[in-house]
């Protein structure tokens, strides 16, 4: 067994025997059947992630399994469909043209918004005057706590009335979104009226006033926006806007702040009861409507980020610092910041969407996303960061943001911004529970004086940004919430 092997006389030792030449096929023989069927079908069965696409194929074709026993010898469509999957390699060719991205959008419709939330702003440095008189029992301004009670009920309904109209705007039903905003605004308006009363009571009647106007304006404003409506919101409020300006500079009458501000907020309650009123003749109408239930997350969300906004505003006069301003700049850096968070929201929806293309593997896909996200927000927190430096220093009288306060609005932002994206993703009660836990913890610290408001604005920020942050950070891998 251990000898060489044997060669045949007249041959070297170093000279292999020849391999036998393989037989060509006769010309008379068949091309195989399931060779021709996978080279017609190459490029579909290429494409395909499972052999059931190619077996639905077949069948389509008019193939039944006596006809396909008899062409290709094998059982049925699915064993001929299982047989050509594993003959082609798979390849999944890029479509032709441009991908499209339904999350491209302008900045410059953003950054139009965020100012349309922030000009209504300039109606208080005109109605300050006019609601003249001594402080009240918290060492706020006149009329200061009305105006913010009905402001918070406003934003807490105008949220939740946004979120019905736009559920029923996804379901293809206008006309029900225009009656949804034409009943739901004025009862938003009515309801904060109501509150801002009980508030204030009868000894403040103009307080009372100026919050039912507000709460008006929340309600048409709010219409406005829901049906895209930005455009002509900003026309009607410029002249009060211009008016706001001026009195910042120079002393302006009475009688022409009232008539600014009587005349924006009927111009644009005027628009607004245009957009929503019912047309004529009648719409699709359908039988099942977005749950009154799924709109209470919402409501709650602009509950508790509105509280949340408000103890920023109020961090000086919270601390005992009387100031002339309320924190103006904080309130308007973070009303401004809206528009450029808007943007990068949809840039990240746009980046995720480009992540789940390139990517091979789920946690490829996280790294990617982790990574747009962190971009984006960095984004967003450089613009709340410029935006409060630059009203801080244009705002007159307004007392300089840095150290604490400032780490507290940033924080805030983060919260803020999260929280628009945990809606994004559909965990919209996870963000309002976040959001109303921290407003609570936030109100029972000041009342029981735990320690100083911009600590434990703070450090409640923080603690609900790393809540947020860890809840968006376990959700960025599920291909199922960037839907």
């Amino acid at each position: 067994m251990s000898g060489s092997i044997w060669m045949p006389p007249g041959s070297r030792p170093d000279t292999l025997p020849a391999i036998p030449r393989q037989r060509i096929k006769p010309s008379w023989a068949q091309p195989d059947p399931l060779d021709e069927l996978a080279e017609r079908l190459d490029d579909f069965i290429a494409a395909a992630v499972h052999p059931d696409e190619i077996a639905a194929l077949l069948e389509s074709d008019g193939l039944s399994d006596d006809q396909i026993r008899e062409r290709y010898g094998v059982k049925n469509s699915f064993a001929l469909a299982e047989e050509l999957y594993e003959r082609v390699e798979r390849r999944y060719p890029e479509p032709d043209g441009p991908v499209h991205d339904p999350w491209q959008v302008g900045l410059l419709g953003c950054l139009l918004r965020g100012v349309v939330f922030a000009l209504p702003g300039l109606g208080y440095v005109l109605g300050g005057p006019l609601l003249a008189g001594p402080h009240d029992d918290f060492g706020l301004p006149a009329g200061t706590v009305p105006l913010l009670a009905g402001a918070l009920v406003g934003w807490t309904w105008n949220q939740g009335l946004a979120h019905r109209a736009y559920s029923w705007l996804g379901l293809g039903d206008r006309d029900a979104a225009r009656r949804s905003l034409l009943l739901g605004a004025p009862a938003g308006a009515l309801l904060g009226s109501l509150v801002a009363l009980a508030v204030a009571g009868a000894a403040q009647p103009v307080a009372v006033a100026f919050a039912a106007g507000q709460s008006v304006y929340l309600g048409a404003a709010t219409a406005l926006l829901v049906m895209s409506r930005e455009r002509a919101l900003l026309a009607a409020l410029l002249p009060m806007a211009a008016g706001g300006v001026l009195a910042l500079v120079h002393p302006v009458p009475d009688a022409a702040r009232l008539i600014l501000l009587l005349g924006s907020l009927t111009v644009v309650a005027l628009l607004g009861l245009r957009e929503v009123a019912p047309l004529k003749g009648r719409g699709t109408v359908l039988n099942v409507g977005p749950r009154l239930s799924a709109s209470l997350p919402y409501a709650l969300f602009g509950l508790a980020t509105g509280v949340l906004v408000l103890y920023t505003a109020l961090g000086d006069f919270l601390t005992g610092e009387q100031r002339s301003a309320i924190a103006a700049p904080a309130a308007v850096a973070l009303t401004l910041s809206m528009g450029p968070a808007e943007w990068l929201l949809y840039r990240f929806r746009s980046g995720s969407l480009a992540g789940l293309r390139s990517s091979s593997t789920p946690r490829a896909f996280w790294r990617t996303t982790v990574l747009t996200v962190l971009k984006c927000l960095s984004g967003y927190l450089l613009a709340l960061l410029v935006l409060s430096l630059a009203t801080s220093a244009l705002w007159p009288h307004a007392p300089g943001i840095a150290g604490v306060r400032l780490a507290g609005l940033l924080l805030l932002g983060v919260v803020l911004w999260t929280g628009l994206l945990l809606q994004s993703f559909g965990a919209v009660l996870s963000a309002a529970a976040i959001c109303c836990a921290a407003a609570l913890a936030q109100s029972v610290a000041l009342v029981t004086h735990a320690g100083s408001p911009h600590w434990i604005g703070l450090i409640v920020h923080g603690t609900a940004a790393v809540a947020q942050a860890t809840l968006v950070c376990a959700l960025l891998g599920r291909v199922t919430a960037h839907r």
